[in-house]
This record gives C-alpha cells, sequence and structure tokens, in this order.
C-alpha cells in the first residue's frame, strides 16, 4: 500500500471512500437533453445590458454578506409572503447540505427521509452530515405512498423530509393534500422541505402557505428559469427558523457576478416567464408525439422534462448516443423507473431532433 492510499485510509471516512463521485457526462457535441436546462439564451440587448453590469462589479471587495437587494428583490417578485424573508445558496444544493448540517441532531442520530426515487443529493447530502437517509418507495403509478410515508415518519422520526415538488425524476406533482398530511405528521418534532426547483412549470406552490405550518421550509432555484449558470437558489421558512439556518451558511456564499446577474434577471423576469411558458408548450407537443411511438409509454410531467418508459432503455440510450442525443438514463435509478429514460424539454429543433433519433433508435 502507498503513502497516499495509507493516509487516505487513516482519514477518509469508510462509506465516503466506497462511493463513487457525482458523475456528470460530457455534452461537448451532443444536443443535451440530459440536465433540464432551459435552451433559450437572453435577447440580445439583455446580454449587452447584462455584460455591463457584471462589469461595474466590484470585484476587489467581498459581497455585501447580508445579499439584502437580491433577497429583496426574490422577495418581490417570486411571491415570498409579506414578513417572510429567504436565504441564498450556491444552487439547491448547497441549502439541501445546510438544511442537513443544521439539522444533524447530536443528541441521536438524526434521520432524513424522502420518497424514493427522487433527486439524489437528499441522500448524498444526508450521508455526508452523518444522518441515515430513509427512502420510502412511490407506488408503481409513480404517485406518493402516504400511509407508507406517514408509517415511516411514526417508526423514525426523521428531522427532515424532503418532498420534491414535482419530483426529479418522475415529473410528476404528488397529492397536495398528502403533502399536507405529511406536515400535520411531522408536527414539532420534525421539518418538511417541499423543492420546488420546477416551480415555473408546475405553477404549483406551497410558498404562499408557509405561514399555516411553522415547520415548512419552500426551496426554490432560478437554474431552471433559465439561469443553471449562476448557481443560485433560495428557500423561506418561519423567520425564527430561517435564522437558525442561516448560522450554518458560509459567510459571502454568493459572489458578486452572481448577485449581479440575479438581480439583473430579477429586473427581466417576465422574459424567463415567457420561455418557461414556451417550455410547457413544448412540453405537451413533445409528450402527445412521443406518445404516438410504438412502445413508448409517457409519464405525465409537471416540469420541464418528461420521464418515458420503453422497450430496452440501455439500448435506447446508447443508440441516442450514437446519434450524439444525450439524455438521462434513470432505468437502474429504482425498480419503479425500469426501462425509463428522462428527456429534458427543449427548442422545437432540438425536440425534433430527438424525436427522429429516438424513432430511429427505437427501429433499429
Amino acid at each position: 500500500m502507498s503513502a497516499v492510499s495509507k493516509l487516505i485510509a487513516a482519514t477518509i471516512r469508510s462509506d465516503v471512500r466506497a462511493i463513487g463521485s457525482y458523475h456528470v457526462p460530457d455534452a461537448g457535441g451532443y444536443i443535451k437533453l440530459d440536465a433540464m436546462e432551459n435552451p433559450y439564451e437572453l435577447p440580445e440587448p439583455l446580454l449587452r445590458e447584462l455584460g455591463q453590469r457584471l462589469a461595474d462589479a466590484t470585484l476587489n471587495r467581498y459581497p455585501v454578506a447580508s445579499y439584502s437587494a437580491l433577497k429583496q428583490r426574490i422577495c418581490a417578485k417570486l411571491g415570498v409572503p409579506a414578513g417572510y424573508d429567504v436565504m441564498l445558496g450556491n444552487g439547491s444544493d448547497e441549502l439541501i447540505s445546510i438544511l442537513d448540517m443544521a439539522c444533524a441532531l447530536q443528541e441521536r442520530r438524526a434521520v432524513v427521509l424522502a420518497p424514493s426515487p427522487s433527486f439524489v443529493m437528499y441522500q448524498r447530502s444526508a450521508q455526508f452530515a452523518g444522518m441515515d437517509f430513509v427512502g420510502v418507495p412511490l407506488k408503481d403509478d409513480l404517485t406518493l405512498d402516504l400511509p407508507a410515508m406517514l408509517a415511516a415518519i411514526a417508526q423514525h422520526r426523521p428531522s427532515l423530509v424532503y418532498l420534491s415538488y414535482p419530483n426529479n425524476p418522475t415529473g410528476n406533482l404528488f397529492d397536495a393534500d398528502a403533502i399536507v398530511a405529511i406536515i400535520a405528521a411531522l408536527g414539532e418534532t420534525g421539518i418538511a422541505v417541499v423543492d420546488e426547483a420546477y416551480e415555473p412549470f408546475a405553477q404549483a406552490s406551497f410558498m404562499e402557505r408557509l405561514p399555516e405550518f411553522p415547520n415548512l421550509v419552500v426551496m426554490r432555484t432560478v437554474s431552471k428559469l433559465g439561469l443553471a449558470g449562476i448557481r443560485l437558489g433560495y428557500m423561506s421558512a418561519a423567520p425564527e427558523l430561517l435564522a437558525q439556518f442561516d448560522k450554518v451558511r458560509p459567510p459571502y456564499n454568493i459572489n458578486v457576478l452572481t448577485q449581479a446577474a440575479a438581480e439583473f434577471a430579477l429586473d427581466h423576469v417576465d422574459v424567463l416567464n415567457q420561455q418557461a411558458a414556451q417550455l410547457r408548450a413544448a412540453r405537451a407537443e413533445l409528450a402527445g408525439a412521443m406518445a404516438a411511438l410504438p412502445g413508448v409509454t409517457v409519464f405525465p410531467s409537471a416540469a420541464n422534462f418528461i420521464l418515458i418508459r420503453v422497450p430496452n432503455a440501455d439500448d435506447a440510450y446508447a443508440k441516442l448516443l450514437d446519434r450524439k442525443v444525450l439524455v438521462k438514463n434513470v432505468s437502474k435509478m429504482h425498480a419503479v423507473l425500469s426501462n425509463c429514460l428522462r428527456i429534458t424539454v427543449s427548442t422545437p429543433e432540438e425536440n425534433a431532433a430527438f424525436l427522429d433519433a429516438l424513432q430511429a433508435s427505437l427501429a433499429a
């Protein structure tokens, strides 16, 4: 064993050594339909204006740690209830990490609970925070198994329950009454986190209901709205609860370029909302076209991606790659996702190219 290998064995946690890094495939030269990005860029006049704002950013100073100007814009433009503030994160991933670190109890081994399959970072972040993760399987039709969720809450007493709304990778919206039942079951001993990353495409939200539930956190990101490159997430909760999470947030966690770009975007949020509306319309067209293909099952989606089942996901995925189309093969994630692929909704041109490639892949 080399000196470095001995060092790793002596210092790095065994559970970390046992897993692989989060893999992001190289998408160069591909039609990229694997990561739920908005395919539309900003109009040229807005890009020039953004360039000037970025040029005016004060790069030689730390950001204003309160981010008050950006948070005020978010609250005013994105439906945060009066009297509620937001906390910012370097994408949703950092917010999930902050939530887990804050709730990783020292008195007992804390538990994170979520439906399964769902966003993979719920489990990874819980593990890295030293928490146990409990996944409650969805029903075969991909809906929430409420009795099983309530039984798991009673058994494991989770500190956090994550509910992706709509769910990733399935795309469906869980029943709102079921989510309310979960929030109620947690009561004063657990926090429900409703992750609304895809809210611009679902147009359904728990944000306005925050005052009803003191144990509710609503988390969102501007990535899916069209700004994946700036990595900005935000969440809101009861002010007293949000203040506790803010103690864990690293100072200066949002850089000045991200702040300037986000403030600019929120000044022009109507453009981003128009793009979201285009993608919602394209989602319906793409779903209908795929459903007409033999052997393809299309699942309902309220997000900017669509889950489909094909006769052989591995074969179809490989043939799509050969045709320079990159989608997400989720067929090994969970038994209910057998032979499933996840496809990001894109521009009419890319959607048409994907449909041609999919049809050819299934026929080959």
